[in-house]
């Protein structure tokens, strides 16, 4: 019996590189496809050997050619942090529009099951707590996080007219923070922001007063959630997140006492439609996947800490491209 074919864009990148892993582990035959503009090839290196796994460096944004057969698509190319989506936001506009236009029509060509990865970004700065997948967001379009924002609202839109006008099978994930190995230390979110400050001996730095919430999923948490989303028979939006809300105020007191730090807080003004709060309601996954988060924060946040400890020192010091000061103005 010939292995399921399933082909994931986004792949070098930290969420792509941990779905590589994991339908490698489930026997399936893996195409790895992206562009390297945020992915890094280290994450996939250990694959390389296997003959069920190839690579392609390609954008797809351009159009995207597979020989063969082809089972399932997990859409996960897109930049994910402020610091990329601020640097090089036509790109980010056009794998969530050309890119998805593509992949979809890939997926129509080949009678191909394809599940999307969206983002609680498309509730904005939210006037419903915590998120429903009914809620429908308030999302400033013209603001500096709309190129992100609107292209995956735009991708979730574009995915729904596929599914209803050429019966292609689709799933829709709305990713909630998450995290783990394999992120970049300093690629402006929070988490590997606060843990790249305390290896280098930084003050934390947050954002506004600290009193804004996030909730933070671990990765193999995550990886189980699209497992059984892909293999659902369901083709809306489903939330899928860790609903253990905290302020970021109080996350830096975890981090300084994870770390054994000393480092002191310090405040900066808060960036424009920076979200107040973020917490996934997860009734609908717990009911029609059987999956809830189980690796607690305090796990979590240990294995992460190790892995980032365990890079080369360089790596601690690395900064990257970084738009905040325009970000913040109002």
């Amino acid at each position: 019996m010939s292995r399921k074919r399933i082909l994931i864009t986004g792949a070098a990148g930290f969420l792509g590189s941990h779905l590589c892993d994991r339908f490698i582990a489930e026997d399936f035959e893996v195409l790895a496809m992206d562009n390297l503009i945020t992915g890094d090839l280290k994450n996939i290196e250990h694959l390389f050997k296997l003959s069920q796994f190839s690579f392609y460096e390609h954008d797809v944004s351009d159009f995207v050619h597979v020989s063969g057969k082809l089972d399932y698509i997990l859409h996960f190319a897109s930049p994910a942090s402020p610091i990329d989506y601020l640097k090089i936001p036509i790109q980010t506009l056009k794998v969530g529009s050309l890119g998805t236009h593509h992949l979809l029509g890939l997926a129509k060509d080949k009678n191909a099951r394809i599940l999307v990865a969206s983002t609680s970004e498309v509730y904005g700065d939210p006037h419903v707590h915590p998120q429903t997948e009914e809620y429908w967001g308030n999302v400033n379009p013209v603001g500096p996080r709309g190129v992100y924002d609107e292209a995956k609202r735009f991708q979730e839109a574009i995915t729904m007219a596929y599914h209803t006008y050429h019966n292609v099978e689709t799933r829709i994930i709305r990713i909630f923070n998450t995290y783990g190995p394999r992120m970049r230390l300093n690629d402006g979110r929070v988490l590997p922001a606060f843990i790249g400050q305390a290896l280098r001996g930084e003050d934390l730095t947050i954002f506004g007063d600290g009193s804004q919430t996030r909730s933070f999923c671990y990765v193999d948490d995550l990886v189980e959630g699209i497992f059984r989303l892909l293999h659902s028979d369901y083709s809306s939006p489903v939330n899928i997140g860790n609903p253990d809300e905290i302020t970021i105020k109080d996350f830096a007191e975890e981090i300084i006492k994870l770390t054994r730090t000393n480092q002191k807080v310090i405040y900066k003004p808060l960036p424009k439609d920076d979200p107040t709060q973020r917490q996934p309601d997860i009734t609908l996954a717990r009911k029609l996947l059987g999956w809830e988060p189980k690796v607690s924060r305090s796990k979590g946040l240990k294995i992460t800490y190790e892995y980032f400890k365990s890079l080369p020192q360089e790596n601690w010091y690395k900064k990257e491209h970084n738009d905040f000061e325009r970000y913040i103005k109002k």
